[in-house]
């Protein structure tokens, strides 16, 4: 027997409601179960009486003995979530995409410490679409552009052109001046890494999953220079990694070459000097080529030749 469909619920300040199953077990109350199931959540009492834990009809939920097999709803709020004093930029957005420009130390979805501090709840709060999903990431430390759907019918079809790595993207960074030669491409094997240091990717031997082409742009003051860089792969903290197997960390990363303690409160001061700038893709809903930069935001006619992602 398939379970009803989840309910239209609103969004609260962009956070969307969260879907909690209530399975056979010995619970005296609500509150007990989801005190058990969520302990994060320390004032499970106080939403209750709030009327902030919602069942599938969208009516409040009050504390009452135990019933199972059914779901309630809940939006996620923390107490001490750090704001993040920097506001994102929708650069493009029609009936399918959104791409907006994130600002460095904003997470694109809810995660850790953050909830409503996140490039997806402000954008959903900003424009009241429920269904706005990423198709793609950046790191929280990374600013650029980040492109998400806006119907759920068409989400397979984005994330598939993600996945199949259909897409041309540019990103700039500021990195120490190294001797070339330029451009470059590097190839590398990069691991999930074993034991306490499970936020640092590693480059282990073996055959190369991540590869990147890498030109030195322009030199700058203090023996820096601004670089290019074009990843052909996809692996997670690719370009860090890349960077600094190069000798050539980039200005501002807490994690290569050395994995710095996270600060609590968070400090805003010494962003990490990586921009997505760049994006260009075929659409596999219109069949439109699609281009998006920082400054502007183009798409051709489907018949059109593709446009290569521009140089610097």
């Amino acid at each position: 027997m398939s379970r009803p469909p989840k309910p239209a619920l609103p969004l609260r300040n962009g956070v969307a409601a969260s879907a909690v199953f209530c399975p056979p077990g010995p619970w005296p109350t609500l509150t007990a179960f989801l005190a058990e199931r969520l302990p994060r959540v320390a004032d499970w009492a106080e939403r209750l009486a709030r009327g902030d834990v919602v069942g599938d009809d969208g009516a409040p939920v009050a504390d009452a003995p135990y019933r199972a097999q059914r779901r309630v709803y809940y939006w996620r709020h923390l107490d001490d979530e750090p704001a993040v004093p920097f506001e994102a930029r929708i650069v493009f957005q029609d009936e399918h995409l959104l791409v907006a420009d994130k600002p460095h130390f904003l997470p694109v979805t809810p995660s850790g410490l953050y909830a409503r501090q996140t490039l997806m709840a402000r954008l959903r709060h900003a424009t009241g679409l429920v269904d706005l999903i990423p198709i793609h990431r950046l790191d929280r430390e990374t600013a650029g552009l980040v492109v998400f759907g806006v119907r759920p019918q068409d989400r397979d079809a984005y994330h598939r052109l993600f996945r199949d790595r259909a897409v041309d993207k540019v990103y700039e960074a500021i990195a120490p001046a190294g001797p070339g030669p330029w451009p470059r491409t590097v190839r590398h094997r990069l691991a999930e890494p074993d034991g306490d240091d499970f936020m640092q990717m590693q480059v282990v031997p073996g055959e190369p999953n991540a590869e990147t082409c890498i030109d030195l742009v322009e030199l700058l003051a203090n023996g820096l220079a601004r670089y290019e860089l074009r990843p052909r792969t996809g692996q997670r903290h690719q370009l860090r990694v890349q960077m600094n197997a190069l000798g050539l960390p980039i200005v501002g990363d807490r994690i290569y070459p050395v994995l710095q303690p996270h600060e609590n409160p968070p400090r805003f001061d010494a962003p990490l000097q990586l921009i997505a700038r760049e994006i260009a893709f075929t659409d596999p809903v219109t069949g439109a080529l699609r281009y998006f930069s920082r400054d502007t935001a183009t798409i051709a006619l489907h018949d059109a030749a593709p446009r290569p992602v521009s140089p610097r």
